[in-house]
């Protein structure tokens, strides 16, 4: 599997629960395409002195998306960057909610 973790921060006109919908409506969309595998759930970091040793960054939220391999990764990719419809709507509603996002990829191996 190939996944992407996504961190970021409310904007602040956004709530908590107005961006869990835009991404669940987001994620659907992806997953009925075959673009995406799934996202896992919003979590909210815990600044603790020992286990969280990241100081370049203060995000207070983050999220996993999964794909089946880095294929499917490179079709959402290539479905979402021309911001054209169907999915150019959905994308923003999640990524005008958010601010300073960061985005981490990986393989499992």
């Amino acid at each position: 599997m190939f996944h992407m973790l996504t961190c970021f921060n409310l904007a602040p006109q956004s709530t908590l629960q107005e961006f869990k919908l835009a991404l669940g409506e987001f994620t659907k969309q992806m997953e009925e395409l075959n673009l995406m595998h799934s996202t896992g759930p919003i979590g909210r970091r815990m600044k603790h002195e020992i286990m969280d040793t990241d100081d370049e960054r203060n995000h207070e939220y983050f999220f996993i998306t999964t794909f089946r391999d880095r294929e499917q990764c490179d079709l959402a990719v290539d479905y979402i960057l021309p911001d054209r419809e169907p999915g150019g709507s959905s994308h923003r509603a999640v990524y005008g909610k958010v601010m300073d996002p960061v985005f981490i990829c990986w393989e499992d191996v």
